[in-house]
C-alpha cells in the first residue's frame, strides 16, 4: 500500500505524559506512547516529535505567580527538554535510534537545533525529538511544532490529544458534542475550536500542512490514523 505521508511530525503535550497524575511523568504512559512511535517507525515513516512541558512547568502559570513572563517561558522550555530526554531514553531502550535537538543550546545533554542535521537524521531512520520550543518566549509549543514541521518538509502534523479529534464542544462536558471528520483552517480559527493556537494554525495553512487531531491515549492509534483508520479530525484547506 502506498503511504499518503512519508515524513511526519508528532506533537505531544506535556500534560499527556502525566497520565492520571497531577504532576510529572507517568512511566507507563510514556512507554505506551513510545511503543506506538516505534510501530510507526517500523512501518517506514520518518518521524520527528515536539513535546510540551506543561506537566512540569507552564510559562503562563509561572508568570501568574509573579515570575517575569520571559523567564517563566524559559522555565517551560527547560521542562520540555526533561520530557524529550525521557522519551529518548525509553525509545532507545526499545532499540530505536533517536536524537534530541534543543532550540536552547545545551551541548552536554543534547544537540543544538540544526535544520539540515535534523533532516539527515530522519533520512537515516533516526527519530528526532525537538525540545525547548522555538527558543523564544511568548511562543507555544504548538507554534514550535508547526514551525519545525515546515522546516523539516513534513507531509503532516499529528496532534495527540485527550479526545478523538475536534468537536463542536468539549465532549467531556457535553455528551451531545459532535466530532468533525474534516474541517478547514479558517473555520478552526473563526470558531475558536482550541485545536492549536491561531499562530500555529495560520502557519500550517500558509505552508499547506494538514493537521490530524487524534486521541493519543488509544493504544496503536498513531499508526491507525496514519493509515486513515480510526477516529480523528483532519484540518486542511
Amino acid at each position: 500500500m502506498t503511504k499518503k505521508y512519508k515524513r511526519i511530525l508528532l506533537k505531544i503535550s506535556g500534560e499527556a505524559l502525566m497520565g492520571s497524575q497531577k504532576f510529572g511523568q507517568d512511566p507507563e504512559v510514556i512507554s505506551r506512547f513510545c511503543k506506538d512511535i516505534k510501530e510507526a517507525a517500523d512501518a517506514g515513516y520518518q518521524i520527528c516529535l515536539v513535546v510540551g512541558g506543561g506537566n512540569i512547568c507552564r510559562g503562563a502559570v509561572a508568570a501568574s505567580m509573579g515570575i517575569e513572563r520571559a523567564s517563566a517561558d524559559y522555565m517551560g522550555m527547560l521542562a520540555t527538554v526533561i520530557n524529550a530526554l525521557a522519551i529518548q531514553s525509553v525509545l532507545e531502550s526499545m532499540d530505536v535510534a533517536t536524537r534530541v535537538q534543543s532550540a536552547i543550546t545545551m551541548t552536554a545533554v543534547c544537540e543544538p537545533y540544526i535544520r539540515r542535521r535534523a533532516i539527515r537524521h530522519m533520512e537515516r531512520e533516526r527519530i528526532v525529538i525537538f525540545a525547548a520550543g522555538t527558543g523564544n518566549p511568548f511562543f507555544t509549543t504548538d507554534t514550535a511544532a508547526t514551525l519545525r514541521a515546515a522546516e523539516m518538509g513534513c507531509d503532516v502534523i499529528l496532534k495527540g490529544t485527550q479526545v478523538s479529534g475536534i468537536y463542536t464542544a468539549d465532549p467531556k462536558k457535553d455528551p451531545e458534542a459532535i466530532r468533525y471528520d474534516a474541517i478547514d483552517y479558517k473555520s478552526v480559527i473563526a470558531q475558536d475550536l482550541n485545536a492549536m493556537d491561531a499562530a500555529a494554525i495560520t502557519l500550517a495553512r500558509d505552508n499547506k500542512i494538514p493537521i490530524l487531531v487524534f486521541n493519543i491515549h488509544n493504544t496503536g492509534s498513531l499508526l491507525k490514523v496514519l493509515k486513515g483508520e480510526g477516529e480523528f479530525t483532519i484540518i486542511s484547506e
